[in-house]
């Protein structure tokens, strides 16, 4: 950002400002006021590889703010991966700006940092005919909110995102939050929140999610669901999904539950000699799958499938 981009300055705290209404972020505004470090992306035509970012700390007391900055072109595709810890304290902005028929698909994972303390937040406007997915993955973490805005400005838009939380507090406390916020102000475009939690030993969860529909924003088709399977009397969930609607001609749904292991299930594992522990594990996984497949690229689900059976095996030996 010390060049003289020009594209990327006429981006730079746009998008968040905006989404400082109705609601204020101020943990955003702190990001966008302080950041010095990001990373800055301009996508012309189709990047045929993902563009991972990894990040790294080596101090548990460590801070760190960070804000990104992506454009999508005109037609232009583009996937972005994020991995690793970034610090004790994280506070990251993302400005994401998709052009007319272009694609943006997002996979981030956040699990390496038990004592994780992180604000995220993702900021997009999306034009006619593009699509932008994003999916977050969240295990361990002692306090975790990531933060969707999305304007979808164009004609015949689409928007998913998704994410699979998974909180167990019984060596640290679990505290995870989505925060969903989709506004539709053009015709025909669709939109999808998909969001799973599995929480116990007083692992808390919880998901705000809103769709706005504007005037004049008619064929608009929303989703949104938000579940949360608690495996004991200690975990807990909180949901508020909200629509509010200016058209007539709208498909709009939403739906949140919360519940135990279906014993049916578990019984049918238990009768064909699968053990308590690897049957709850394969319910689990089952479970949350319906947000993995909101990844676009079957491998990227995989991976994301890999993680979690790895944390389950961790846990089981824990």
């Amino acid at each position: 950002m010390a060049k003289d981009i020009h594209w990327a300055r006429d981006l730079y705290g746009v998008l968040e400002t905006a989404g400082q209404t109705p609601v204020a972020r101020p943990l955003a505004a702190l990001n966008t006021a302080y950041a010095t470090d990001g990373i800055v992306i301009r996508a012309t035509a189709k990047v045929a590889k993902p563009i991972s970012l990894v990040y790294l700390h080596g101090a548990e007391t460590s801070d760190a703010i960070l804000h990104h900055v992506v454009r999508v072109e005109e037609g232009a595709e583009l996937t972005i991966l994020e991995n690793g810890p970034a610090a004790a304290r994280f506070n990251k902005c993302m400005e994401i700006s998709v052009a007319d028929r272009g694609r943006f698909h997002h996979v981030r994972a956040q699990g390496r940092d038990h004592e994780r303390r992180a604000a995220t937040h993702m900021f997009a406007r999306i034009g006619a005919e593009s699509a932008y997915k994003s999916f977050t993955l969240t295990v361990n973490g002692v306090m975790t909110r990531n933060e969707h805005v999305i304007e979808i400005a164009g004609n015949g838009a689409i928007a998913h995102v998704a994410g699979a939380a998974m909180g167990d507090a019984k060596i640290n406390a679990f505290h995870q939050d989505d925060t969903v916020f989709i506004t539709h102000d053009a015709v025909g475009c669709e939109s999808r929140q998909v969001f799973k939690k599995v929480l116990r030993n007083g692992a808390a969860g919880v998901f705000q999610g809103k769709i706005l529909v504007k005037p004049g924003a008619q064929k608009t088709d929303g989703y949104q669901i938000s579940q949360a399977l608690l495996l004991d009397d200690e975990a807990s969930f909180q949901a508020k999904p909200e629509l509010e609607i200016y058209a007539d001609d709208v498909k709009c749904s939403h739906g949140s539950t919360t519940g135990a292991i279906d014993d049916t299930a578990l019984f049918y594992l238990r009768a064909r000699g699968v053990p308590r522990e690897t049957a709850i594990d394969l319910l689990v996984l089952a479970f949350i799958d319906e947000a993995i497949a909101e990844i676009e690229d079957p491998a990227l689900q995989d991976d994301i499938r890999t993680r979690l059976q790895l944390w389950l095996d961790r846990r089981r030996r824990d």
